[in-house]
This record gives structure tokens, C-alpha cells and sequence, in this order.
């Protein structure tokens, strides 16, 4: 008998035909309490895209309200084969550089001066190329000055199209990553480049020679104004090229941008500023 008890205590619990009432609630209070959820998760998403609609209006198509990575700048080298930034070759073995070669043609193929010429404005050396806005209305799309890829003339790879890899003396491209806004250099002086060995390597890089000369990235293509509003925009370069380095060796390098408001490794980034790799050329000879 108690187990017919509990069964019929369930079963008016799930339908109680005197009461009428399902899972304890009469049709009236389901439907008040339903009616509750419904206004109330309404008012929450209401919230939220209200809340989404304010942030949004806050926000520049062009340009983030916040930018949360490092003012300082890295340097990135190209070519380089994987992460571990590590140029190695034979000298006879073509297939060992010719990879290199290729990667080059392909990093330097938008920087062809007629490629610049059609996409790219004729800037004024040596000083910024600023694009204002005017108040609410937006200077956009902006400008971009030309780098043409002969400015890099040994390591261009028009005068020699193995940059140098054929005889020992390898061409090295070095990029400065974007910042908006950023404003490298000040009473006029511009940020450059300069490479040097690492540890005990100093009597082992050899001379080297710079394009641009002195290793120069010219006030002219500063400040980005990011990816949307300079569409055509064109990182200036820096080759640096080891003429007489020391074969069958490992030879650490190591390159940093020069300027006087951009300090070089930081307490949140040892590296900002400068990139280090490994060079081995090798010889059969």
C-alpha cells in the first residue's frame, strides 16, 4: 500500500486533477512566471545590445581607441626559413640558396618601382608625411609614399638576381614592424639600422655595406595610419650585405633599429627593437 501511496503522491504531483495544477503551478502561475523570463531575459539582451551599440559608436573604422601592443617596434629579417631565424648554405650547392634567392623575389616583388609608381605618391624626403584629419571629416583614403625596390640597389635583386648568395656575400632585408601613429625619431633625425656580431663573433662578420646607405628608414614613409586607411602603404627596408664574412662557421648577428626615442629591449620585451639570427655560409673550397 505505500508503494501505491508514493505512486499516486507522484502522479498528482506531475497532474493533480483537483487543482488542476501541473508540476505544482496552476496554468495561471506558468504562465506569470514564464512571462517573467521572457521580459527578463528581453531586458538582458536589450542591455547588452545597447551596451554594444555605445561601444560601437566609440570605435574608428580606421584606427583602434586603444592599442594595447608595445610601443616599441621589432625588426624582422627576411629571408629566413623558419622561426628559428637561421641562414645556412653551401656556396657550390645551388638548391642550398636558391630558396633564399626565390623568397626574396617574392617578399620585393610588390616594391617593383613600377608597381610604386601606380599605387604610390612622390613624397618629400626627410620629413613626416602627415595626413590630418579635418575635425570629424576623415582624410581618408590616405596616401603612401613610394619605396622603390632600386633604392636597395645591390641587394635589389635587379643587378644581381641571386643577391649575392652565389658568391658569399648575402643580401639580408630588414622591415620595422607598423605602429600606428608612431613617429620614429625626432628634431629631424631618422631612425636607422645597424648590425653587428654577437659574443664572440666580431672577428668573424667582416665588413659590411648598407642600402639605403647608412641603413636609413626615411621620416617620409612615418607616421601609419594602419591597414584600412593606407591601403597601398609600403614598409621602407634596409639590406645589409656581408661582403667578406667568415665561411664554414656559425657566425650570430645581431641588428637593432638606432633612434632617439625608440629605446631598444625593454623590461616587457627584451627584444623590441632588434632582431638577432644566425649566418653559415659553407664552402667545399
Amino acid at each position: 500500500m505505500a508503494k501505491d501511496g508514493e505512486k499516486s503522491e507522484w502522479k498528482d504531483f506531475v497532474w493533480n486533477p483537483r487543482t488542476r495544477e501541473f508540476l505544482g503551478r496552476t496554468a495561471s502561475s506558468w504562465g506569470l512566471i514564464i512571462l517573467f523570463y521572457i521580459v527578463f531575459y528581453l531586458f538582458l539582451a536589450g542591455l547588452f545590445a545597447l551596451t554594444m551599440y555605445i561601444m560601437l559608436q566609440t570605435l574608428d573604422d580606421h584606427k583602434p581607441t586603444w592599442q594595447d601592443r608595445l610601443s616599441t617596434p621589432g625588426l624582422v629579417i627576411r629571408p629566413h626559413a623558419d622561426d628559428t631565424f637561421e641562414i645556412a648554405y653551401t656556396i657550390e650547392n645551388t638548391e642550398s640558396w636558391d630558396m633564399y634567392a626565390r623568397a626574396l623575389d617574392s617578399f620585393l616583388s610588390p616594391y617593383n618601382d613600377s608597381v610604386q609608381a601606380q599605387k604610390n605618391h612622390e613624397c618629400t624626403p626627410d620629413q613626416y608625411f602627415l595626413q590630418e584629419d579635418s575635425g570629424d571629416v576623415k582624410n581618408n583614403p590616405k596616401r603612401s609614399c613610394q619605396f622603390n625596390r632600386t633604392i636597395l640597389e645591390e641587394c635589389s635583386g635587379l643587378r644581381d638576381r641571386y643577391y649575392g648568395y652565389q658568391d658569399g656575400k648575402p643580401c639580408i632585408i630588414i622591415k620595422l614592424n607598423r605602429v600606428i601613429g608612431l613617429l620614429p625619431g625626432k628634431d629631424g633625425q631618422a631612425p636607422s639600422v645597424t648590425c653587428g656580431a654577437k659574443r664572440d663573433d666580431s672577428d668573424k662578420i667582416g665588413e659590411m655595406v648598407y642600402f639605403p646607405p647608412n641603413g636609413t628608414f626615411d621620416l617620409m614613409y612615418y607616421p601609419y595610419y594602419g591597414k584600412k586607411a593606407q591601403v597601398n602603404y609600403s614598409q621602407p627596408l634596409v639590406a645589409v650585405k656581408f661582403l667578406n664574412i667568415t665561411v664554414n662557421e656559425d657566425v650570430n648577428i645581431e641588428c637593432k633599429i638606432i633612434a632617439n626615442n625608440i629605446p631598444t629591449g625593454t623590461e616587457r620585451d627584451k627584444f623590441a627593437g632588434r632582431v638577432s639570427f644566425k649566418l653559415r655560409i659553407s664552402s667545399n673550397n
